[in-house]
C-alpha cells in the first residue's frame, strides 16, 4: 500500500498537468477572443470568473463524492467535460456560448489523503502538476494560434488533455478506512508527526462553524487575488506595455518576452508547491505563509514597476508566481491538520471555494485598468447571498452569539445559497433580468493601480498568518450533549 500510494500521486499529479492550461493557459487566448468577437476585455475575462467559479465553488459537492465514491469516476467524468469544454470554446460565436462552454472542471487531488505524514509535501506535488503543467506547453499553444488560429488550437488541445486527465483517472484511489502510513504504526517519529496535526475529524459543517476556517478563507481570498489578475491579464498587460514580443535571452534561452515569461511563471509556480510545502512541514504552516506572501508583495511591486522592460517583465513575473502558488499546498496541509483527514477532500473543496471569490474581481481589474463601464448586477447578488448565508451560519451564532433557531438559520441559510446561485446564473447569462441596475464606469487607475490592490492583500495576509492565525486555538470537538447537536469548540496550542 505505502508503495501503491506513490504511483496514485503520479498519476493524480499527472491529471492535474492536463488540465492546467484550463487555466493558466487562458491568458493566450483573450486577445484573439477579444478581436474574433468584437468585445471588451473586461467581458472576455469574465470567461476566465466563469470557469474559476464553477472550478472552485462545485469543488464541496465533489469532494464530497470523491469520499463518497472514490476518485476514478469523477476523474473520468472531469476529463470529459474539460475536453468538451475547450472544444465548445473553439465553436462559440457569441459571449453566452463562450461562457457556457469554459464552465468546465478538474478533479485531481485524491492523493493529499495518502499522505498525512508528508500532508504539505503531497498536496505540494499535486497542486504542482496544475501550476507547472503548462509551462512546456506555453510555446506550442501560442504558436498554434498564430498558424491556424485559437479556435482549432482550442479543439485541438482539448482533445489531447481530456484524453490525458481519463487515462490518469483509471489509476486513481482513495485509501481504506483507518489506513495509516507504516511510520506513523511503528516509528517514535512518526508518533511525533502526529502531535502536530489535529487527531479529530471535522465534517464541513462543523468545520464552516469555526473562526479558524473563516480566517483561512479570507487570507486565501486575499493572497488568489494577485495571483489570478496575474494569471489572466499577463497577455493584456505585456501587449499594453508593448513588450510582448520583444526577444529575452536568459538561461541560453532566447524567446519573445510574452512567451518566455508565461513558460517561467507556470514552471516556477510549479516547482515553488512541493517546495513550500516541504517548508512548511519543517518550520510550520504559517511562518511560511508570512515568508511566501511578504515575497509576492514585494515581487508584485517591482513588478509594476519595471514591467516595461522586457526581462524584468520576465523575471519578477516569475517571482510573483513562485510566492502566490504556495497557496495550492499550505492551505489545504493547514487545513487537514486543523479539521483531520477523513474528510479532507470535502473540507478543503469549501476552502478552496476562496480562489472562485478572488476571481470574480478578475475582469473588475481589467476594467478598472481601462477605465472602462462594468456591470456590477452579479457581484451585488453573489455579495448578498454569500453575506447572508455566511451569517446565518457562522456570524450570527458564533461571532454574535444569537440564538437562531435551527428552522430560521435554514431560511436564511438557504435563501442566501440562492441568491448566490440566481448570480452564478446571471454571470454566465447577463442578458437575465434583475430588478435593479448597477452598471458603473469605473476610473482608469492602470494596471499599477490594479496590482497595489493585490499588494495591499498580500501584506495584510501576511501578517494575519503571523499575528493571528499562528496564535489561534486549536478547534475540537466535545463529546455529544444530550440534545445530539455537536458544536466545535477550541482549545490552546501546547
Amino acid at each position: 500500500m505505502a508503495k501503491n500510494r506513490w504511483v496514485i500521486l503520479f498519476f493524480s499529479v499527472l491529471s492535474m498537468v492536463a488540465v492546467a492550461n484550463f487555466q493558466y493557459g487562458w491568458t493566450l487566448f483573450v486577445p484573439p477572443l477579444q478581436k474574433h468577437l468584437g468585445q471588451e476585455q473586461a467581458l472576455i475575462q469574465v470567461t476566465f470568473t466563469v470557469f474559476v467559479l464553477l472550478e472552485t465553488w462545485l469543488v464541496p459537492v465533489e469532494g464530497w463524492l470523491v469520499d463518497k465514491f472514490g476518485p476514478r469516476r469523477l476523474v473520468i467524468i472531469a476529463g470529459i467535460l474539460a475536453g468538451l469544454g475547450w472544444i465548445g470554446a473553439g465553436r462559440a460565436e457569441t459571449l453566452t456560448q463562450l461562457y457556457l462552454t469554459y464552465a468546465v472542471a478538474g478533479i485531481g487531488g485524491s492523493a493529499l489523503k495518502w499522505f498525512p505524514d508528508h500532508r504539505g509535501l503531497a498536496a505540494g506535488l499535486t497542486a504542482a502538476g496544475f501550476g507547472a503543467g503548462s509551462a512546456f506547453t506555453v510555446s506550442p499553444i501560442a504558436n498554434m494560434i498564430q498558424s491556424v488560429g485559437y479556435q482549432a488550437t482550442f479543439v485541438r488541445w482539448g482533445i489531447i488533455q481530456g484524453a490525458v486527465v481519463v487515462i490518469s483517472a483509471l489509476f486513481l484511489a482513495s485509501p481504506p478506512e483507518g489506513w495509516l502510513p507504516h511510520a506513523w504504526k511503528e516509528a517514535p517519529k512518526g508518533e511525533e508527526v502526529k502531535k502536530r496535526q489535529s487527531s479529530v475529524d471535522f465534517t464541513a459543517w462543523q468545520m464552516s462553524s469555526t473562526p479558524q476556517f473563516w480566517l483561512m478563507y479570507a487570507m486565501m481570498t486575499m493572497v488568489a487575488t494577485g495571483g489570478l489578475m496575474a494569471v489572466a491579464q499577463l497577455n493584456p498587460m505585456a501587449v499594453d506595455y508593448k513588450g510582448d514580443k520583444i526577444p529575452v535571452s536568459l538561461f541560453f534561452l532566447t524567446m519573445p518576452a510574452l512567451q518566455f515569461a508565461l513558460s517561467a511563471d507556470r514552471l516556477v509556480n510549479g516547482v515553488c508547491r512541493p517546495f513550500w510545502g516541504w517548508v512548511s512541514d519543517h518550520i510550520g504552516r504559517e511562518k511560511t505563509m508570512t515568508l511566501a506572501f511578504g515575497l509576492e508583495a514585494i515581487a508584485i511591486f517591482v513588478l509594476i514597476k519595471f514591467a516595461a522592460n522586457p526581462l524584468a517583465f520576465v523575471v519578477f513575473s516569475a517571482f510573483t508566481f513562485f510566492g502566490w502558488g504556495e497557496i495550492f499546498s499550505l492551505f489545504p496541509a493547514l487545513c487537514g491538520d486543523l479539521f483531520g483527514r477523513k474528510n479532507a477532500t470535502a473540507n478543503y473543496g469549501f476552502l478552496y471555494t476562496a480562489k472562485g471569490t478572488a476571481s470574480v474581481l478578475v475582469p473588475i481589474g481589467s476594467a478598472l485598468a481601462a477605465g472602462k463601464a462594468f456591470d456590477f448586477r452579479a457581484d451585488v447578488l453573489l455579495l448578498i447571498g454569500g453575506a447572508l448565508a455566511v451569517f446565518a451560519h457562522f456570524v450570527g451564532p458564533t461571532v454574535l452569539k444569537m440564538n437562531i433557531s435551527r428552522k430560521l438559520h435554514d431560511t436564511l441559510f438557504y435563501i442566501g445559497l440562492t441568491i448566490v446561485a440566481y448570480g452564478l446564473f446571471l454571470t454566465v447569462v447577463p442578458a437575465t433580468w434583475t430588478p435593479f441596475a448597477a452598471k458603473f464606469t469605473l476610473p482608469k487607475v492602470g494596471w499599477a493601480g490594479v496590482f497595489t490592490i493585490a499588494i495591499v492583500f498580500d501584506v495584510s495576509a501576511a501578517v494575519l498568518a503571523f499575528f493571528v492565525l499562528r496564535r489561534m486555538k486549536v478547534p475540537v470537538l466535545p463529546a455529544v450533549p444530550a440534545n445530539g447537536e455537536q458544536q466545535a469548540v477550541v482549545v490552546p496550542v501546547h
